[in-house]
């Protein structure tokens, strides 16, 4: 049985998969063997000699001081990807709020509250506010990671014309990318 310590607060669908493997899992250990993290900075912090490895749920480690985890053989993982879709959909929305000048019309919509003649005012002005579809538009995505993938497969299926930029492009990411996406 291995004991981990949460820092943070982790999604109880992964904490159960932990404790189903046997793990005892709190936030109170005082002595883990892991400790599991999204964003607490552990540069200052004092690690027991029994622990053995930090997971990060998240991407990227610079909360955590690598180089002293290394001399210590502490092992140090994080998850890459793993919020590739939500990350994905954040930039598609803020993709269709631009171009379609979602805000400013919102904006505008509640400036006429409490106007007189409202529907006069409204068909005057909604012309201001229609932006451009996004179809038959070009877009340019710089790194093909988990998320860039996403985004250039998902804008391909929106009738954008893709173009994808990344030296360092996985073989995995390669096998998922659109063969419709001009390499750059």
């Amino acid at each position: 049985m291995f004991n981990i310590k949460t820092m943070n607060a982790i999604a109880e669908k992964g904490l159960d998969e932990l404790k189903a493997e046997n793990c005892a899992v709190s936030p109170e250990m005082s002595a883990p063997d892991a400790l599991l993290i999204r964003s607490a900075k552990l540069h200052d912090a004092v690690f027991n000699k029994e622990l053995l490895c930090i997971g990060r749920a998240g991407i990227g480690v610079d909360n955590i001081p690598i180089e002293r985890c290394s001399e210590a053989g502490i092992a140090v993982f994080s998850t890459p990807g793993a919020n590739a879709n939500a990350v994905k959909e954040l930039v598609l929305a803020a993709l269709l709020l631009t171009s379609r000048k979602i805000v400013p019309a919102i904006e505008w919509a509640q400036a006429l509250k409490g106007t007189a003649d409202i529907s006069k005012q409204v068909e005057k002005g909604k012309s201001a506010f229609a932006g451009p579809e996004i179809l038959g538009k070009k877009l340019g995505v710089i790194g093909l990671g988990a998320i860039g993938v996403k985004v250039a497969n998902t804008a391909i299926h929106l009738g954008m014309d893709v173009y994808g930029y990344d030296p360092y492009i996985s073989v995995d990411a390669a096998w998922n990318l659109s063969r419709e996406i001009h390499h750059i």
